[in-house]
This record gives C-alpha cells, structure tokens and sequence, in this order.
C-alpha cells in the first residue's frame, strides 16, 4: 500500500507536467491539470502527515515530526492508565464477568471431540499434565517426601480410636454372616500350618515325654495321635456349621467386639499396640519402600504413552466436561470462584500488571515502538495518503471550476 500510494502521487506529478504542455489544445485540460497540481499537494501534504508521526521526513530534524517515537513513555504511561481506568478495576472485572459462563465454555472444550484427536489440544494438556506430574515427582526428594506423607498419615492413624471401629465392624460382620468365612479361613490355615510343622510338634512331644516313654517309643504314638486328634477336630470344626467349637469361637468374637467397643482396658491395650505399631521403626521401613514403589510407579505410568492413567486421565476430563455442562448448580458455583479469582487478580496484583505494561513499552527503543505502533495501524495510513491524493485533486478541479466561472 505503501507503494502504491507513491506511485500514484507519481502519476499526478507526470499527468502535472504533461497536462501543462497542452493547455492551450483544449479547455479540458485546465481541469486535468488543476487536478493534477492539487492531488500532488494533498498527497504529499498527507504523506508528511503520516511519516510525521513516526519519524523524521526524509531524515530532517523537523519540529514537531517523529512524534510517537519522542512521546513513547507518555504513550507507555496513557496506556497504562488507560487499561487501570477501563479494564483491570474490580468493579469493571465483576461487570464483565458476570454474564461469562466460564464453567460451560470449559465443558463445551473438554467434551468437545475435535480436542480429543490425535495432536488435539486436550490430548496435548493430558499429555502435558502427565509429564508434570512425572517431573514433580522426580524433583521431589523422596525421603523427604515419604517422610512427610507417612507423618501425616501417622498422625491422621494417630487421631482415631481404632478399637470401636474395629469393634463395630466386627460386630456388623458377625451379625450379617460375613464372619464365616473368614472363620472356614482360619480353620483351614490352622490345618496347614500344623502340617507344615508336624516335626516340631512330634520334637516338642518326644522332648516332654519322659525316658521310659521315649525308650519303648510310646512318645512317637503319642505325638501321631495328637496329631491325628487335632486333624480330626479341625476337620469336623470346617465341616460342620453347628459344631460346639464354632459355638465358643462365635462367643469368643462376640465378646471381643463387645469389648473393643465398652471395655476400656481392652480399648487401652490397642490403643498401646497402636502407638507400638506405629513407633516401630520396622514400620517405617516399610512404608518408605512401599511409598518408593508407588512413586516410581507413577512416574513410569506418566510417561509411558500406553499406559492406563492417560486413559483416566482423559476419561476423567471428559466427566468433568459433561458435568461442567449438565449440573447448573457446579456451573453457578465454577463461575462464581471464577469470577472472585478474577476480581481478587485485578484487586492485588492490577497495579502490577499496569506498570508492567507501561514499564515494558518504556524500555521499548524508538524503532520498536514505531514499527509496532505502525504495523498495528497497517494499511489504514497509505489509505490516507491515497484519500488525500484524490480529494486534493477533486478540491483543485472544483477551485478551477469556480475561477472560470467568476
């Protein structure tokens, strides 16, 4: 545009010259020469015009030329107060906010499948969220981490009176049935680990037997026997559901869960055994590796493309989207938060932001704050002088009218 408002101011100067040559041909070039010799004052007074704001024309320290370029921390400091008067107010943020439903534009994006094609912008935020998470748990010492993770947790674990609860499940448990198999469980691990350990049990008999026992080798009918007996029992204990020993196990549970819940002295031996567990160092020891497996875990999970937490992870984006859409009352509260937020930026941290847009266009130098200022106008400033070219002409033919026709 630049150009091609030069060349036409140009062709009026070339129409000027010709034109003057054949004035005396025909009264009709008397016009095309007024217009001539005024479009090229209109063109080039509007040409000074436009350079006059952002430099010097033709390099010539003009007064009052290259006006943006020595005015540029006034500008800075208008434009700050500017954006401070009209945008960045807390009553002008509130105002504009208010009929802004943030929460349902989030949830048009984020169910939105267009975000969720390959390179889309929802798979680029999982998969910038997953590599964050990844990093943070890297940056984060570990020890330090499952220190604190495990304080907090003991605590927490500190805080609850575990008997009554403990009580209380096995109360519900034993009154729903759902102590049964836990019972058959017992019976049968019971079973397993005296078969693991008959030559114990047998060693224990024979060393309890006396000599004479021992010499004629009755000790080892005994410990068979014993065995056997016990075999029996436990057998008969898992077969039969109305068995007298399920009776006084039942009993025995019964009473524990009583216990735990109104017996203080049984109340206070697990609190001990509580504080015990959790003081123990051993304890510690293992939360720490198994706090260690689950961060390692988690960072492999992260990065690892095919994994399933890429997969919740959208999945879980999606269901916010949806409920971001269909629940109005998270709508109203999402926008309401959203809103305070923006109210509370522009409160605390408005001035902030206003000299920093003042202060950055200040350390902007006069070429910079000229080719920006320029190109922002862009082709609006040719147009001027392209404007001033033709209505200059049309006021120098309308001048010549008139001088003809007093």
């Amino acid at each position: 545009m630049r150009i091609t408002a030069t060349l036409m101011l140009l062709a009026m100067a070339c129409i000027f010259v010709a034109s003057k040559q054949v004035l005396d041909l025909h009264p009709a070039w008397g016009f095309v020469n007024a217009f001539a010799e005024a479009a090229m004052v209109g063109g080039l007074a509007d040409w000074f015009a436009v350079t006059a704001l952002f430099r010097h024309p033709l390099g010539l320290p003009i007064p009052h030329t290259a006006i943006i370029p020595k005015n540029k921390d006034r500008i800075a400091d208008t434009m700050a107060d500017f954006l401070r008067t009209n945008f960045l107010t807390p009553a002008v943020v509130a105002r504009r906010m208010q009929g802004m439903n943030v929460a349902g534009a989030a949830g048009d994006f984020l169910v939105d499948p267009a975000a969720e094609a390959d390179g889309g912008t929802r798979s680029r935020i999982t998969g910038g969220a997953a590599e964050l998470f990844a990093e943070v748990l890297e940056s984060l010492d570990p020890n330090r981490l499952g220190t604190q993770v495990r304080s907090g947790l003991a605590s927490q674990f500190a805080k609850i009176d575990v008997a009554p609860l403990v009580g209380r499940m096995l109360e519900n448990a034993i009154a729903d049935s759902r102590h049964l198999p836990l019972m058959d469980g017992v019976i049968r691990w019971t079973g397993l680990t005296l078969e693991d350990n008959e030559e114990t049990v047998r060693e224990i008999i024979s060393q309890r037997a006396n000599s004479v026992l021992r010499w004629t080798g009755l000790d080892e009918r005994i410990a068979t026997s014993v065995l056997d007996g016990l075999y029996r029992l436990l057998a008969e204990v898992l077969v039969d559901p109305d068995h007298e020993l399920r009776g006084k196990i039942q009993e025995g549970m019964e009473k524990l869960a009583h216990d735990l819940q109104h017996d203080a002295e049984t109340r206070e031996r697990v609190e001990d055994l509580k504080r015990e567990m959790l003081e123990n160092p051993a304890v510690a020891e293992w939360w720490m590796g198994v706090w260690e497996r689950i961060r390692l875990s988690l960072i492999r999970r992260a990065r690892d493309p095919e994994s399933a937490l890429g997969d919740e992870m959208r999945k879980g984006l999606a269901e916010l989207g949806n409920a971001l859409q269909q629940d109005q009352r998270l709508q109203m509260q999402v926008n309401r938060f959203a809103r305070r937020t923006g109210v509370g930026v522009a409160t605390r941290y408005g001035a902030q932001i206003v000299q920093l847009v003042s202060e950055t266009v200040r350390r902007w130098d006069a070429t910079t704050v000229t080719d920006r200022v320029e190109g922002a106008v862009g082709r609006d400033l040719q147009f001027i002088r392209i404007n001033g070219t033709i209505v200059g002409g049309l006021v120098g033919m309308t001048i010549h009218t008139l001088d003809i026709l007093i």
